[in-house]
């Protein structure tokens, strides 16, 4: 079975949401696989990815608030703060989201739905270089 891998670095502006579909996209026309799935995968452990709803920014804000009240900064019970007040909650909310994306190739195209977008999840404050695998296997 045919496969083929990329990557690509992606600079955030700290917390919040960057959309990288069109990235994952090229890979997917560049690996020349028609049908077959699309693995996207994000190499860190304070950052994360969602196929989130893209049409309306509001929806993205709505995300990153429910994550602030979810798991919030400074909670006097974090032991591991070595690099910050947002260093804990960033290894937490990355473990409530997903380090991966696993997506159905179908004409040569990411099968995303209509309002879908596959999104990094900064939950770092400061702005960080990202490094995200995309590998692609199928016929």
């Amino acid at each position: 079975m045919p496969a083929h891998a990329d990557s690509f670095t992606i600079a955030t502006c700290g917390k919040g949401t960057c959309e990288i579909t069109d990235a994952c996209e090229r890979i997917v026309r560049a690996s020349g696989i028609k049908t077959g799935t699309a693995t996207v995968f994000v190499q860190h452990t304070s950052c994360s990815l969602v196929i989130f709803e893209n049409a309306d920014p509001s929806a993205r804000t709505d995300l990153h608030s429910f994550f602030d009240r979810l798991v919030p900064e400074d909670a006097s019970y974090f032991i591991h703060t070595l690099e910050g007040a947002d260093d804990m909650p960033s290894h937490l909310r990355m473990v409530l989201t997903r380090t991966s994306e696993v997506i159905p190739v179908v004409d040569g195209r990411l099968a995303l739905g209509t309002w879908q977008g596959i999104f990094l999840f900064e939950h770092r404050r400061a702005p960080h270089q990202r490094s995200i695998v995309v590998s692609v296997v199928g016929e």
